[in-house]
């Protein structure tokens, strides 16, 4: 076996369990958080508000705060321009980004 091979073997099983431990988490999620259905946007197109899967509206800090508490699925918080900022997590489709939500 190469070192490539063996890089590739690695990665491969990266993935594997990655998939398995996302498909586990969308499960557990699905029953214990609520998600995020709806956005509301200001003039300039930010998100200030967000509408949750149980019918709840909430300004943007109380859903910061609930997404770092782990009441929101498929979302994630990071630290960027020297602020937390809120977005969907990163799985390649772009229809459910939170810019692509319906509003309300």
């Amino acid at each position: 076996m190469t070192t490539n091979d063996h890089f590739e073997e690695v990665y491969n099983q990266y993935r594997s369990e990655a998939k398995s431990e996302a498909q586990e988490e969308a499960m557990t999620a699905s029953s214990s958080q609520e998600s995020i259905i709806a956005v509301r946007k200001n003039d300039d197109g930010d998100l200030i508000a967000f509408k949750t899967s149980s019918g709840r509206e909430l300004d943007y800090l109380t859903a910061l705060t609930e997404a770092k508490q782990g009441n929101l699925a498929h979302v994630d918080v990071f630290h960027k321009y020297g602020r937390d900022i809120l977005r969907s997590e990163p799985d390649g489709i772009k229809e459910n980004n939170l810019d692509n939500l319906p509003e309300f």
